[in-house]
C-alpha cells in the first residue's frame, strides 16, 4: 500500500502495510509471516537472507528496503517510502562486506 494511504489502527493484512501488494505477501507467506504482527521485532537483513534460501535466487536490494520499511513500521516506525531506506541499506551492506 502507498506509505502515505497506511493508517496504523487499519493495518490488519499485509497488503495494509506500506510498500506490500499481493506480490510482497506472497514472498511474505513464503517466510512464513502472514499477519502484520509477526514482523514485529524481526531483522530485515535475516528476512532478505532467508528469502534469498527459500526461493533459490537473490533477491533485489529493493526487497531488502521494503523489509527494513515494514519492520521499522510494526515496531512504531513511521509510514514511508521504501526507497527511503536505500542509502541506508547500502551502508549497511557496505559495512557487512568489510568484516
Amino acid at each position: 500500500m502507498n506509505p502515505a494511504k497506511v493508517v496504523r489502527k487499519h493495518v490488519k493484512t499485509l497488503i495494509d502495510l506500506p510498500n506490500i501488494g499481493r506480490a510482497m505477501a506472497a514472498e511474505l507467506h513464503l517466510l512464513g509471516i502472514h499477519t502484520p504482527e509477526q514482523l514485529k521485532g524481526r531483522d530485515p537483513y535475516v528476512l532478505y537472507q532467508e528469502l534469498a534460501i527459500v526461493t533459490g535466487r537473490r533477491q533485489d536490494p529493493c526487497v531488502l528496503d521494503t523489509f527494513i520499511s515494514i519492520t521499522r513500521f510494526m515496531d512504531g516506525g513511521e509510514a514511508l517510502p521504501w526507497w527511503t531506506y536505500t542509502a541506508e541499506r547500502k551502508m549497511a551492506m557496505q559495512q557487512r562486506s568489510e568484516h
